[in-house]
């Protein structure tokens, strides 16, 4: 799943230990989140959405098949 969270994060000049701590994941989930190599959980993807102030569709989207 493509997504710009990293985008989203550097432009609130959070690091990814600020923005873990805020959503309440480690580290490591951002990052792999940012690297897409992860797809966050539902639950999660809704928690970095209310975090942004924007709904899931404009942090994730899916891969072109």
């Amino acid at each position: 799943m493509n997504n710009d969270l990293r985008e989203r994060r550097e432009a609130e000049g959070l690091s990814q230990e600020e923005l873990a701590v805020a959503v309440d994941v480690t580290r490591q989930t951002i990052n792999a989140i940012e690297r897409e190599r992860y797809d966050p959980s539902l639950e999660l993807a809704f928690e970095l959405a209310d975090h942004f102030e924007c709904s899931i569709e404009d942090i994730f989207e899916p891969d072109a098949a």
